[in-house]
């Protein structure tokens, strides 16, 4: 997964294990923070997202069809 050097937002991606269902949607629209396990199922860069992602990560939390995909804060700037 790619890391970027831009100023970060206090927030991170998480995944609700319980309703993910490994369609793979949220790593086609934001592949600089997530990436997909053998089985399809995402793996989530560990870093707050960049502010430069932030409309692309908010995008990908609309579009999961399982609503799986959240943006939660940090707990840190």
């Amino acid at each position: 997964m790619a890391t970027t050097t831009n100023a970060r937002t206090g927030t991170r991606l998480a995944v609700d294990w319980t309703a993910c269902d490994g369609r793979g949607l949220c790593a086609e629209l934001l592949p600089e923070m997530v990436g997909r396990d053998d089985w399809g199922f995402p793996l989530i860069a560990s870093d707050a997202v960049p502010a430069s992602l932030m409309s692309h990560a908010r995008r990908a939390v609309a579009a999961c069809p399982t609503l799986a995909l959240r943006l939660e804060a940090t707990g840190g700037s």
